[in-house]
């Protein structure tokens, strides 16, 4: 449903339209469609990120944005899901964009200026996402519980 949201929104329908739909939504489903609407981002790049946002969004102290831009030494990128705060990006990845030589050396550069940088990296596959969404979200919240522990 987020990745529906989203690319309603990524294709120019209202945010604010939106939300008044799930506000006036009455019946079953309708308090989870308001919680929907108000996380929905155009800035979304596709469904499939969509859906790994979707998980994020179940990881208590994970706030992520998608496609925000981060720099630093040799670093200018935008990944898909950043948590400025915590400095974890958490990647989409998938064979389409990354399956060639090409690819592969364009992101290891990029993984390594932002773990340089500061930034924790958590790559996920679609098959990751779409059928071990559980073990994703286990994997972002222990990673969010450790991040969070050595702040203390």
């Amino acid at each position: 449903a987020l990745a529906v949201a989203d690319s309603a929104l990524r294709h120019g329908y209202s945010h604010a339209r939106l939300v008044a739909l799930a506000r006036d939504a009455r019946g079953p489903g309708s308090n989870r469609m308001r919680w929907l609407a108000q996380r929905a981002d155009g800035r979304a790049a596709n469904g499939f990120e969509s859906a790994l946002r979707a998980i994020c969004l179940q990881v208590s102290g994970l706030s992520v944005r998608p496609q925000l831009p981060i720099s630093g030494h040799g670093l200018r990128a935008r990944p898909d899901l950043v948590d400025e705060d915590l400095r974890i990006v958490i990647e989409a990845d998938s064979f389409e964009w990354h399956g060639h030589r090409e690819g592969l050396v364009r992101d290891c550069a990029r993984y390594n200026a932002m773990v340089a940088n500061g930034w924790l990296v958590l790559r996920f596959t679609w098959e990751d996402v779409i059928f071990h969404a559980e073990e994703v979200r286990q994997i972002l919240q222990r990673l969010v519980d450790r991040v969070s522990a050595a702040r203390c």
